[in-house]
């Protein structure tokens, strides 16, 4: 077995905080809310996914490097801070229930959406 890619462990922690916000502001928010919030996450991360590679290249911005990579080895400490985010903003419901939080779901389906970049990225898929 090959050895584990940091990038993709870094989405695949992100992915399950970007799903426990999803719980979190579908459980404590109001009740249109238990479909719109993981459709947005569903759309809001894709749509980063397919759409941030393409207009990066239309702007003519050089290609970046995955987000942890061999070069900088504090990339993986400063990276562990994404899922931590996304954790935070999950807690907010829970401290303050009753509110529309689509915005929560959307700021973590970004950050997922940028680690999975990167796992795509490492991985030669970019």
């Amino acid at each position: 077995m090959k050895r584990l890619e940091p990038n993709l462990l870094l989405a695949i922690s992100t992915g399950f905080a970007l799903v426990l916000a999803v719980m979190t502001t579908v459980l404590f928010g109001p009740p249109e809310a238990m479909l719109r919030n993981p459709l947005m996450a569903i759309i809001c991360a894709g749509g980063f996914i397919l759409l941030n590679p393409r207009l990066a290249r239309m702007m003519g911005q050089p290609p970046r490097p995955p987000m942890i990579n061999r070069d900088t080895p504090t990339s993986a400490v400063w990276a562990t801070l994404f899922p931590l985010i996304i954790i935070l903003l999950a807690a907010i419901p829970v401290f303050w229930p009753g509110h529309d939080y689509g915005l929560i779901v959307i700021i973590a389906a970004v950050i997922f959406g940028l680690t999975a970049e990167s796992a795509l990225k490492a991985r030669g898929g970019f």
